[in-house]
């Protein structure tokens, strides 16, 4: 699924993105690592996948992020 970068924290590497539906999801700084990405700006398209097959699940987040076309990224679990 596709989501806008909402925060990006250079230093720990976590932030949150927001879902085209409009639900705000964070992701930590693992996931941002295994990604295979310097550095994300606000605004920025990304691919992403959720821990739960629902992303509006209540306590859902991100296991995977990454921007097609440059870098796949690995999922965490």
């Amino acid at each position: 699924m596709q989501a806008s970068v909402h925060t990006f924290d250079p230093d720990s590497g976590a932030g949150s993105v927001l879902l085209d539906t409009g639900r705000l999801l964070p992701f930590d700084a693992d996931v941002f690592g295994a990604s295979g990405l310097r550095h994300l700006r606000v605004g920025q398209r990304v691919s992403v996948e959720a821990s739960e097959d629902d992303p509006e699940t209540t306590g859902a987040h991100l296991t995977r992020l990454w921007i097609v076309g440059i870098g796949e990224g690995e999922q965490i679990r």
